[in-house]
């Protein structure tokens, strides 16, 4: 009898011990999956999880600008595409700094162990061609909506651009100014230490030398580390008579271009390229300087077409009244672009990245996409993108087509 007994609470103890270790699994398990946020959530309906997709950019420091404007239309799109129904988008993006190295690449290293399948970035040249790379040779998607240098595509046969590559982008300013200033006395002030200033003038004075327009002075060049006073490069182009003066960097450097030229009493055409898009937020600017001012860009704010003002009243609802730039309509785009080949492809988030990878990189290679920067967009055997580029003009403080 006691035998008996002792057998009998033997075998309640085991019981108990396997409920408990039960109970403790399913409470790790809730944990996960409350921790995990839309990829669990898309996944308890019995649908596929949620689709990672990642973003590195500046999002604080002087390149914010690009970098917020970037996640708030990537944020746009998610939203979108996930109150549709069907394929969820999981999104995450990660401050670089506008950092082309150590901080780029840890940024990226966050989100692969985050679980990222597709990376929608980097936002600036050099942060992208840090991370280029790595996203190479880890065979992981990568769609940079804002990164132009040749030198970006060209690291892998996974690596894509949504907007022009910087020598295009040049080419292009060249052909408008031969259309609508031929007789003009050009100059040109750039930044030598970055990759993106240097391969727009590179694509620029190659066709101004084709289409026969007069360069003036085309080595007004600055670097990263004496950027601080441009007066040398302003007064250059005033010496030289030059009544056109390309400005092919960045919006935080060209406000200081229009700053000193008003005080010296300068007023040539400045033109800038999509790198000034941005100008009329700079803090502290006095954005009547920037009357007047042309620059190359493929997204306008104050179009009337159903998809645009729809993007522009969400992102002024997201961000306290600003009006999205072409980086905000980038990022959208970007999203969108990736989305559909993705449904096309059957991608979802149980898609290991490199499978995915391969089947995006299919996709790509033929797919036509319409979106806020372009119509017909389509994509080379190197990644590079084909649409037509335009240009606004900023007229009472906003950006007007030009005729």
């Amino acid at each position: 009898m006691k035998k008996f007994v002792a057998l009998l609470l033997a075998c309640l103890m085991v019981a108990a011990m396997f409920a408990g270790c039960g109970a403790s699994e399913s409470k790790e398990t809730q944990a996960a999956a409350n921790n995990s946020g839309e990829t669990q959530a898309a996944a308890a309906d019995g649908s596929a999880p949620a689709i990672k997709i990642g973003l590195t950019g500046p999002l604080t420091g002087g390149t914010s600008e690009y970098g917020l404007a970037v996640r708030g239309g990537m944020e746009i799109a998610v939203a979108e595409i996930n109150a549709k129904g069907g394929l969820q988008i999981d999104f995450k993006a990660e401050d670089d700094e506008a950092d082309g190295s150590d901080k780029a690449v840890s940024a990226y290293n966050t989100l692969k162990d985050w679980g990222m399948q597709i990376f929608a970035g980097a936002v600036t040249t050099g942060s992208s061609l840090a991370i280029a790379a790595e996203a190479a040779n880890d065979q992981i998607f990568m769609l940079t909506p804002s990164a132009s240098a040749v030198d970006v595509a060209m690291t892998g046969s996974n690596i894509y651009q949504m907007c022009f590559t910087d020598p295009n982008q040049g080419a292009s300013a060249a052909e408008l100014m031969a259309q609508k200033w031929p007789d003009a006395t050009i100059g040109v002030i750039y930044d030598s230490s970055d990759a993106y200033s240097s391969g727009i003038v590179e694509g620029f004075l190659a066709k101004a030398e084709e289409l026969g327009l007069n360069v003036a002075v085309s080595d007004a060049s600055f670097t990263a580390d004496n950027k601080s006073d441009l007066s040398t490069q302003v007064t250059k182009c005033k010496d030289a008579g030059c009544d056109l003066v390309f400005l092919p960097f960045y919006y935080t450097e060209a406000s200081q271009v229009l700053t000193y030229a008003n005080t010296v009493g300068y007023k040539p055409t400045f033109f800038g390229c999509d790198g000034m898009d941005g100008i009329l937020n700079v803090e502290g600017f006095d954005t009547a300087l920037a009357e007047n001012l042309v620059l190359m860009t493929p997204f306008d704010a104050n179009a009337t077409d159903d998809a645009t003002v729809s993007f522009v009243t969400q992102f002024k609802e997201n961000n306290d009244g600003k009006v999205p730039n072409q980086f905000a309509a980038d990022g959208y785009d970007v999203i969108y672009a990736l989305y559909n080949a993705c449904v096309a492809a059957g991608i979802d988030g149980n898609t290991p990245a490199e499978e995915a990878c391969a089947m995006l990189q299919e996709q790509f290679a033929t797919m036509t996409f319409d979106g806020l920067t372009g119509k017909s967009m389509t994509w080379d055997e190197n990644g590079m993108i084909s649409k037509a580029p335009a240009a606004v003009v900023v007229t009472d403080g906003v950006y007007v087509p030009m005729d």
